[in-house]
């Protein structure tokens, strides 16, 4: 797979790699997307837009550079913006490689931190000198306008060219919530969104604070992905119903919405409206519940965006995966093409119907 470099969320030439419930792969363009959908499925989407949320400033006591990305909260609750899960960094930015950036100055809860219009102290270090629990100063007003004014996209080097705020937010983007773009979403725009309800396909949407893709750190990165506030609307839920019982399928768009719903129907099967914390990690080991395909990115074997596709397709399906998106050079990351898998048991329950 090749990098992609350029920030176009919905390029003419995105590609899709399909995989049906039966392990078989074939190549489409990625606008053919709504062709794979039957009537009465449901399409499900993540709508958090994307919070700036790097900030770079210094130490207040040493003086020195820091980054700090954040990467977690307690909830979506637009009050609940002073505590923060975060990553530091050393002095530099996005144009070195994440896993090539110096390490923060020494950190121990109680040091402050001054992040532009922002200060900031660190309340305590979660077994990593780099991740810490942060605290703001100030009142929920300014704390959100600290982030708009100083804020930018987190962002890696294999994009060369600095981010701006609307490379990072998908179309159906609503409440700022997210720390990296829920980029399954790029996909989509509302004439697609047209197009599915005239082919009697329903859409609705979920919120879930998408989290960091990578740390640089292996160890960090293994802790990946972080646990992450959701909110599921009532419309949703029901919907979900709906389609269930007209025996369409639920179609995730993205590993965010996957993480959700399942983390919703954990208890007894069924997607309960509400809020929610999704501190599960789904795998091979994993009974997927709710959903039954997932249009996605492109991700590396080693992410853990490829460990939930285990949940999907054995590993002898996903190596060929892998092999083909090499093969024929798809583009990873961001900004790159997607697949779409289909749970591999749904051909096991055709075949019982």
């Amino acid at each position: 797979m090749i990098a992609a470099a350029t920030p176009a969320q919905r390029p003419r030439d995105a590609r899709l790699l399909i995989v049906d419930a039966h392990g078989h792969i074939r190549h489409a363009a990625r606008n053919g997307f709504i062709a794979l959908l039957n009537r009465h499925d449901l399409v499900v989407a993540n709508d958090a837009a994307t919070l700036p949320a790097s900030l770079h400033g210094r130490h207040a006591s040493r003086g020195a550079e820091i980054e700090v990305r954040l990467a977690g909260r307690a909830s979506l609750a637009a009050a609940d913006v002073h505590r923060f899960l975060a990553v530091a960094f050393g002095a530099g930015d996005f144009r070195t490689r994440t896993e090539d950036r110096p390490p923060p100055p020494s950190l121990a809860p109680g040091d402050r931190l001054e992040l532009g219009p922002l200060s900031a102290t660190i309340e305590s270090l979660v077994d990593h000198p780099r991740l810490i629990w942060l605290r703001f100063d100030g009142s929920a007003r300014e704390i959100w306008a600290g982030l708009a004014q100083h804020g930018r996209p987190i962002q890696y080097a294999h994009v060369p060219t600095a981010l701006e705020l609307w490379d990072v937010w998908t179309p159906i983007a609503g409440t700022p919530a997210a720390f990296e773009p829920p980029s399954a979403g790029f996909a989509l725009d509302w004439a697609s969104i047209r197009t599915m309800r005239e082919r009697g396909v329903a859409f609705a949407t979920v919120t879930l604070a998408a989290g960091i893709s990578s740390t640089g750190d292996p160890a960090l990165d293994r802790r990946l992905p972080f646990d992450e506030p959701y909110r599921i609307p009532d419309a949703t839920a029901a919907a979900i119903r709906d389609a269930r019982r007209r025996g369409g399928r639920i179609v995730a768009i993205g590993t965010t919405v996957v993480r959700a719903l399942e983390h919703a129907a954990a208890r007894d099967g069924v997607v309960h409206p509400g809020e929610g914390l999704a501190n599960q990690r789904l795998g091979p080991a994993s009974e997927l519940r709710v959903v039954d395909a997932i249009l996605s990115g492109t991700h590396e074997p080693d992410s853990s965006h490829y460990q939930l596709l285990r949940a999907f397709a054995d590993d002898a399906t996903l190596a060929e995966v892998t092999a083909a998106l090499d093969a024929h050079a798809y583009r990873t990351h961001e900004f790159g093409d997607s697949i779409f898998i289909e749970r591999r048991d749904r051909a096991v329950r055709r075949v019982a119907a």
